[in-house]
């Protein structure tokens, strides 16, 4: 299962270059992340609380610069893979606003579970595996 979440540039993210700063990629990334993990887990509250986890390792491939605009970017998340304590996310940030889909940034995400009073790595509780494992994506 893919899921897009849309993002509008920021006037603060554009930097002296005329196009988004580079560090910005990774807030629009966590904010497509968090709304995904939110709607597998089927929270309406706050995910963390229910979910502790930390982001352990994210990776970025800038592809082309993102632009000032309107309309929004759309940003795809989807899961990889789940592993015991963890599961690895994949996401691109994309333009579909013209007669082609343009892919401006790749990254992959590791997210590994923690206890949330001790922050110490924790095992997947089964119903959270379970409904991570149903939305693997399959290519």
């Amino acid at each position: 299962m893919s899921f897009t979440h849309q993002v509008l540039v920021r006037w603060s993210d554009i930097d002296s270059y005329d196009h988004v700063n580079n560090v910005r990629y990774f807030d629009y990334l966590q904010e497509a992340r968090i709304a995904f993990l939110a709607q597998v887990m089927g929270t309406t509250g706050d995910f963390f609380a229910e979910y502790p986890c930390v982001l352990a390792s994210q990776t970025v491939d800038y592809l082309r610069p993102i632009l000032l605009r309107h309309p929004p970017y759309d940003v795809d998340v989807w899961i990889e893979s789940v592993g015991t304590s963890s599961y690895t996310l994949g996401s691109r940030i994309m333009d579909r606003s013209g007669e082609s889909d343009d892919v401006y940034a790749k990254a992959e995400s590791v997210v590994v579970a923690v206890d949330g009073t001790t922050h110490a790595k924790r095992s997947l509780g089964e119903a959270e595996r379970a409904a991570l494992l149903r939305h693997v994506a399959t290519t």
